[in-house]
């Protein structure tokens, strides 16, 4: 009776942080804002680093984990015996032969609840593994490879309730670096950014896969997300492939506007960010717009735009570009991390540039010419009156950004970067914040690490 009460005490004690705590369903959090709401978080982290409360090895990915109703839900991608990927990271001539892997893990220790294996072959660049966060709603798990597969599966057993293959059933070109557009549930539907003939954006039935309505085309597919927003009285979708960014309505497909923007090799990748009447999207090469978004109807007008000019050595004079994050944009800043690397503040309204700093970013401070940090990462989480940075050096960062300066509170690295990139290590993975707890993976495994006050 003594050892049965004291076992029920140690396991009330390791699942307290998880007891009325808030999920992390799907890619950015549950508004895809990039906003933690959870309180009762940690003011500065711990010399020694937060409290790691698990780990397990898990296979390659550039997928974030999600994290809903007690469980994580992570991809990642296996080599086949014998298979190896090619030492040139952009060729995209050899098939390499490998499996995809869905793992529903246990949010409190990381114990394996399932897994779905499937075979899919990669010719992509940078083809460590699956890009896309899953999502998760009603019970259900929207999960998309790299080669374009897309599984519904139950969350609680792993099985497949319905599947569709985008390069089979659209006819699709996979993207150079793959398909990377996380899936969006938005009410009946689950919407994804897929290629093919009037299909660069698709609506299937969240529960039977019955494709809705498709729209768009596209020469290049990008790889931005589908992104919902509300304006002009309505929620629309905001879909932003390598050629423009365009409005839609959400159920039908209707498209309400469309405008121009281009960054180079089609490399749309952010997601638009809406900040009241003003919608943001930039990238590589210098492409980027602010769009005044009408209030009454479904329209939207140009603020300031700049174009992708490959012959610029320096960049852009205003502004920011981003590859592979969403900046944060709040109380009429842009907070996002530049395409050489530093982490910039720059006004919504005129784009002019307030500050830099690599620091977040690299873990040292560079002048602005420097080199050394192109396509820099780190991610973007406000909680409360802070931001969370989980940078590509493994570190987790807590700061204060305003419009004045970027003021570091706290940093404690939590795991290794793995990943390779530009003659440097990264880790190139959206954490997860739930539970009182990040959630971070890279090409090994796993981590859960303790946040709670």
């Amino acid at each position: 009776m003594i050892r049965t009460a004291a076992l029920a005490g140690l396991a009330t004690a390791f699942l307290a942080p998880f007891a009325g705590a808030d999920d992390w369903p799907q890619w950015m959090g549950p508004n895809r804002d990039g906003v933690w709401a959870e309180t009762g978080i940690v003011r500065t982290l711990p010399k020694a680093g937060p409290k790691r409360l698990w780990r397990v090895p898990v296979a390659p990915g550039y997928s974030g984990p999600a994290v809903a109703d007690g469980r994580v839900y992570l991809t990642d991608r296996r080599l086949a015996p014998d298979a190896k990927n090619p030492e040139d990271p952009f060729d995209t001539k050899q098939k390499v032969h490998s499996t995809e892997r869905v793992l529903c893990l246990s949010a409190a220790t990381g114990e394996k609840v399932w897994e779905h294996e499937y075979d899919c072959a990669y010719q992509i660049s940078y083809p460590a593994g699956p890009r896309c966060t899953p999502a998760v709603r009603d019970g259900k798990v929207y999960a998309l490879g790299a080669m374009g597969d897309l599984h519904c599966l139950d969350a609680k057993s792993g099985k497949v309730l319905w599947s569709k293959n985008f390069p089979r059933d659209y006819s699709a070109k996979v993207p150079t670096w793959g398909f990377c557009g996380h899936p969006l549930v938005y009410k009946n539907l689950v919407i994804c950014t897929v290629g093919g003939e009037d299909a660069a954006a698709v609506a299937f039935d969240k529960d039977t896969g019955a494709e809705k309505w498709k729209a768009l085309n596209a020469r290049d597919l990008g790889y931005a997300p589908p992104t919902l927003i509300r304006a002009g009285g309505v929620d629309q979708l905001v879909v932003w492939h390598g050629q423009a960014i365009n409005g839609l309505d959400p159920l039908t497909g209707k498209v309400h506007w469309s405008v121009g923007l281009e960054p180079l090799f089609g490399m749309s990748i952010m997601a638009p960010r809406q900040a009241g009447d003003r919608l943001f999207a930039a990238g590589i090469g210098g492409a980027g717009v602010a769009l005044k978004l009408d209030r009454t109807r479904p329209a939207v007008s140009v603020v300031w735009q700049e174009t992708a000019d490959k012959n610029v050595a320096h960049g852009k004079p205003r502004g920011l570009y981003p590859v592979n994050m969403t900046p944060f944009v709040e109380g009429g800043t842009i907070y996002g991390v530049d395409q050489p690397g530093m982490l910039r503040a720059v006004d919504l309204e005129t784009g002019k540039r307030l500050w830099f700093t690599h620091q977040p970013v690299i873990g040292h401070v560079e002048p602005e010419d420097f080199k050394g940090a192109g396509s820099g990462t780190a991610f973007v989480v406000k909680n409360g009156d802070r931001y969370f940075l989980f940078a590509e050096t493994g570190e987790l960062i807590i700061a204060k950004l305003s419009p004045k300066e970027y003021e570091e509170v706290s940093r404690a690295k939590l795991i290794e970067p793995t990943g390779a990139a530009f003659g440097r290590k990264v880790v190139w993975s959206h954490p997860a914040f739930a539970d009182r707890c990040i959630f971070v993976r890279n090409d090994k495994e796993l981590a859960c690490f303790l946040l709670a006050e």
